[in-house]
């Protein structure tokens, strides 16, 4: 069986599924990273995704959000807001610095494991996606730093303003299009990797999910009522539709977990550090919830990764 990990975009929320991940490797006394062929990673999911890849303990990871996060988005509530409306909200020095502490000048050729880290190139208007060299057309992304890949796939809109690639485009946050990137990890097990839809099963880890609370007066009320809206409608189509997607992809549906729990509706924004605590400790909650029903997951370490493209050749 071949196993994939995929994970959603999030802010700040991503120490739930970081914690999620901490909690398995205490409890397996043995890295996740270890258990899966390809990880998917979006946004703060692919800063996680690239953690694993890099050799990074999920206790690190986890500890990356708790320990740096409220740096990385500091600042009076009040004057960002104010100035959210003419700028990004948060200075990207912040988050690039504390990157480059943890992954230092690593190569996404350094990966342990097939990694496919999702943006959008605003002048292209074409999807970018950053991946390993686990196949022959893939000739260029191995040789990238795994920090301009967690910048480029971060870089949210209104949040932090577009990463400048090499070739002077202008690069976006992969939840544009892949917040949830459950049907990415889906496509390219299948499609790219060749793998028997049959023998492939995915572990879709979300960042928690707030119920959708859009009334009718709203819908009818144009841009001034639904602009506050939009982004949770969107963010919350493209997930269930991701979930279709790669549920219908795989032989069996039984092959398909999904984790994202319910959380209380606006308590936890994408960018309230002082939530992270509380965050990690429902992510540990749920790790040690389902246990017993992901077990099959971590029954056996997959086969070691060799790129197509190794660093140096």
């Amino acid at each position: 069986m071949r196993r994939v990990l995929t994970i959603d975009g999030g802010g700040v929320r991503g120490v739930l599924p970081a914690s999620f991940l901490a909690t398995v490797e205490e409890l397996l006394r043995r890295s996740p990273a270890n258990y899966f062929d390809l990880i998917v990673g979006t946004s703060t999911g692919g800063i996680i995704a690239l953690g694993l890849g890099a050799g990074l303990s999920a206790r690190q990871i986890r500890d990356f959000y708790i320990d740096r996060g409220p740096h990385i988005f500091r600042g009076q509530r009040h004057l960002r807001a104010l100035r959210q409306v003419f700028v990004a909200k948060y200075n990207p020095l912040s988050l690039k610095n504390e990157l480059e502490k943890v992954f230092g000048d690593r190569r996404i050729g350094e990966s342990r494991t097939r990694l496919v880290i999702p943006s959008m190139d605003l002048t292209t208007g074409k999807v970018r996606l950053w991946k390993t060299a686990h196949n022959e057309r893939f000739i260029q992304d191995y040789k990238c730093r795994m920090v301009d890949a967690a910048m480029a796939t971060s870089s949210a809109p209104t949040y932090f303003k577009a990463v400048v690639g090499e070739t002077g485009t202008s690069i976006v946050d992969g939840g544009v299009f892949a917040n949830n990137p459950a049907a990415l990890g889906a496509v390219e097990a299948i499609g790219v990797l060749g793998w028997p839809r049959d023998e492939v099963a995915i572990l879709s880890l979300g960042c928690g999910t707030e119920p959708l609370d859009v009334r009718p007066s709203v819908l009818r009320s144009g841009i001034a009522g639904l602009g506050l809206k939009i982004t949770s409608i969107f963010i919350t189509a493209q997930s269930d539709s991701s979930t279709g997607m790669a549920t219908h992809l795989l032989g069996d549906r039984r092959n398909f977990y999904r984790v994202n729990p319910t959380l209380p509706a606006k308590r936890y924004g994408l960018d309230v550090a002082s939530a992270i605590p509380e965050l990690s400790g429902v992510g540990d909650s749920e790790a040690r919830r389902c246990l017993q029903e992901i077990r099959a997951f971590f029954s056996t370490p997959a086969p070691s990764f060799v790129p197509v493209h190794p660093l140096g050749s």
